[in-house]
């Protein structure tokens, strides 16, 4: 579904994405794991066509920047962009429209019951707690039901209703086929919830596994990130998968 091929991204002289390569298959949930400055939200933005980059990115074959790829991926972005005077009805009625769907009415309120929006449809995207701001962005994100999604740090300023309805959502999306690449740093939140990890530091892929290799390793999905990006030595799974070749 996605691949991402040599990808590389400066700000300046500082090298956010080195050589990043990577791909993802369809119907299948990928972890993208690493701290600050690691270069995740960087990749994440050249995926879905904010930026300009050296390398090559398609999407179901397509180039990224296509109008037909960007007809399949979908980007929930870790700060809302919410329109000050529109209502959270009115948010979601806009992208329904923008991208011509039909029959969506069921879905909207299905979405809204799902993250607790119901009574809040009628109140202006600036009125909204942080909290319920991430909640009507995801709520954008999901309503189009793209084939693959970015998440990037999708569950920082949830609640803990808002969690476990968002992970039920992503492993629906999965068995319906859909590929989904979820960005974050806090580990404890998708320790369960992944198919592929790929870890990065300093602009670069340091692992890429799956989950039946990170288990026939012996080690948890905590103790390769520390190994990898601590510099304590990480057993062999880290050149395992499709990631042998970024590995250091």
């Amino acid at each position: 579904m996605l691949n991402v091929s040599h990808v590389t991204k400066k700000y300046g002289k500082v090298l956010a994405c080195d050589d990043v390569s990577f791909h993802l298959d369809d119907g299948s949930i990928t972890v993208l794991l690493g701290p600050n400055g690691a270069g995740k939200s960087t990749i994440m933005k050249a995926i879905i066509g904010f930026l300009r980059y050296d390398g090559e990115i398609t999407v179901a074959g397509l180039d990224n920047k296509s109008v037909a790829a960007k007809r399949i991926l979908g980007y929930i972005p870790e700060m809302p962009s919410l329109y000050p005077n529109l209502t959270v009805s009115e948010h979601m009625e806009f992208l329904a429209r923008a991208y011509r769907l039909t029959d969506y009415k069921d879905r909207i309120e299905d979405l809204f019951d799902r993250f607790e929006l119901t009574d809040k449809k009628k109140k202006f995207g600036d009125e909204l707690s942080k909290g319920m701001q991430q909640k009507l962005n995801l709520c954008l994100g999901l309503l189009p039901q793209p084939k693959m999604v970015l998440l990037d740090e999708p569950m920082i300023g949830l609640d803990p209703h808002a969690i476990k309805e968002l992970k039920r959502t992503i492993e629906t999306m999965r068995d319906q086929g859909a590929t989904l690449l979820v960005s974050t740093h806090i580990i404890d939140s998708v320790d369960m919830l992944w198919d592929r990890t790929i870890i990065m530091q300093n602009g670069q892929v340091k692992a890429n596994v799956t989950r039946e290799e990170l288990e026939r390793s012996g080690q948890t999905l905590e103790e390769l990130f520390f190994a990898v990006t601590e510099g304590v030595e990480a057993h062999d799974v880290t050149r395992g998968g499709t990631g042998e070749e970024q590995t250091e």
